[in-house]
């Protein structure tokens, strides 16, 4: 599959640079960032999956995530969050439709022909990076996602154990099953039958034996979704009974923003730079 490279940017020593293929997970051209730090690798990865509203650039633009990442020789790589264009099925609201793809491979209509943001993320974009991206160590990945994105995150390391060394998350949806967001994007997605959501949540796929190393996450305390659609306390219940190792740090002050992701994004470059050594 052609890589076309849209931009490329020296920063912090290394290349920011931004890419569109034309995917046949999708049936849609796909873009994604990656960050590639100095010296000539192989460097580890972390996925770093957006959330609701968001395209490949927020993490990119917002995080401010590549000064670290370049003194710690992590490649970072960032997907879009759904496909997009003509053709493609949205929805007028925020949480449905073009931007907020969750991290599944949808079934019902009018979504199945082009929302397969799992198969996109979980298959087709690893095979690009290993055949394209030279200075990337596959061997070596951890993943980290906010809000929607930390979703992703979850539910990808905790179905596909053995490939993600490494996982956190900042604000993420940790059981679509119980709250407003997962209800309807689950529901319209993947149909009415709440069995189908369950493999994309991550409170369920804990109770089912799905294991993680450990785990870091966190949580602001002024954010305006915790106690309806976050619900942090359902991840923690779940990886004590599990024994899981669970770091989840509760951030007075904070929102769900980016400026919140901005805040804390060393301490998870760290996290997953230790584990990925």
């Amino acid at each position: 599959m052609t890589v076309e490279t849209l931009s490329s940017h020296a920063c912090f020593g290394g290349i920011q640079s931004f890419h569109r293929i034309a995917s046949t997970a999708t049936g849609t051209p796909m873009r994604f960032g990656v960050f590639t730090p100095p010296g000539p690798g192989p460097h580890p990865v972390l996925w770093c999956l957006a959330g609701l509203t968001c395209t490949e650039e927020n993490f990119t633009v917002k995080a401010g995530a590549q000064r670290i990442a370049a003194e710690l020789g992590l490649m970072l790589v960032m997907p879009d969050t759904s496909p997009r264009g003509e053709g493609v099925a949205d929805s007028p609201d925020y949480d449905l439709g073009q931007s907020a793809g969750f991290y599944v491979d949808a079934t019902q209509a009018p979504w199945a022909p082009h929302f397969r943001m799992w198969t996109h993320v979980t298959d087709e974009l690893p095979a690009i990076l290993a055949a394209n991206f030279p200075a990337a160590d596959m061997t070596r990945q951890g993943i980290t996602g906010h809000s929607m994105g930390g979703h992703g995150a979850l539910t990808l390391a905790l179905r596909l154990p053995g490939r993600f060394r490494s996982v956190s998350a900042f604000a993420p949806i940790v059981a679509p099953s119980q709250v407003p967001w997962g209800h309807k994007a689950l529901g319209t997605y993947l149909g009415a039958d709440p069995h189908a959501w369950r493999r994309h949540d991550a409170v369920a796929l804990i109770e089912a034996g799905a294991r993680l190393p450990d785990l870091l996450v966190d949580q602001g305390e002024a954010d305006a979704f915790l106690a309806e659609q976050l619900r942090p306390g359902l991840l923690e219940a779940a990886c004590r009974a599990a024994g899981i190792p669970l770091t989840l740090r509760l951030q007075p002050g904070y929102d769900h923003g980016y400026y919140f992701v901005q805040s804390f994004i060393a301490d998870h470059l760290r996290w997953h730079a230790a584990r990925l050594r």
